[in-house]
């Protein structure tokens, strides 16, 4: 029997493609549809949001061990959180919860050094590009971060809230998108990280100039490894 994965989710597209992404790739690993279990649970999503745009990161901490004390309380053994945005909060977390976690960005950042990038663009929400989380574990494995200007990243922000997170995949907005990464292709990047969990739905690697770390696929990989 593969272990039992815990999804905390945040936002409901991306914590959806992880989970099809577990079951669907499971089968591949360990037979016809066969795959690890899962117990996924998640709060509203205004109630993260509320916290987010207020900076009370202790408040989207508190939301995130909740989650974990319930995926925990129904046999999870250790956990995965399909949002990068909420990874800010992590160290408020990680020390409380019941069971280990899998972090995404240092999934990504593993990755990305394996490949041997050296310069990445990352997409994400304003508060994710403008934030810590990538900076730092890039920086941890001698990677350099870069992110749009601001005009772009108050477009990709708009995207992701006002479309993405809601399911609506446009072709302007794939088109703006790679864009964006044709300017981190000037800019000598290597690769680009979507760091918004439902990029993915609307980016493939067929639609970019530059090599994608598909932040959603990597954590779910991840996961079902430890799980097998």
């Amino acid at each position: 029997m593969a272990g039992h994965i815990g999804i905390v989710a945040c936002s409901a597209e991306g914590a959806a493609l992880c989970y099809t992404t577990i079951c669907a790739e499971g089968a591949q690993m360990m037979g016809r549809f066969a795959h690890p279990e899962i117990t996924l649970h998640t709060f509203p999503f205004n109630e993260y949001m509320n916290y987010i745009e207020a900076g009370e990161w202790e408040g989207v901490a508190g939301l995130m061990l909740a989650s974990a004390l319930k995926v925990a309380s129904a046999g999870a053994e250790f956990i995965v959180c399909p949002d990068n945005t909420i990874h800010q909060a992590f160290d408020l977390v990680i020390g409380k919860s019941p069971v280990p976690w899998i972090h995404i960005v240092g999934e990504v950042a593993s990755e990305a050094k394996h490949r041997g990038c050296r310069r990445i663009g990352l997409m994400g929400t304003h508060f994710l590009m403008e934030g810590p989380v990538y900076v730092d574990k890039l920086a941890a494995v001698n990677i350099e971060c870069c992110i749009p200007n601001i005009d772009d990243r108050k477009r990709i922000n708009d995207i992701i809230f006002d479309e993405l997170i809601g399911g609506i995949f446009l072709s302007e907005s794939r088109s703006f998108f790679q864009s964006v990464i044709q300017r981190f292709e000037k800019d000598n990047c290597d690769a680009v990280i979507l760091g918004c969990t439902e990029i993915p739905l609307l980016i493939t690697e067929k639609d970019s100039p530059l090599p994608l770390l598909d932040s959603t696929r990597l954590l779910a990989r991840a996961a079902l490894r430890r799980a097998k």
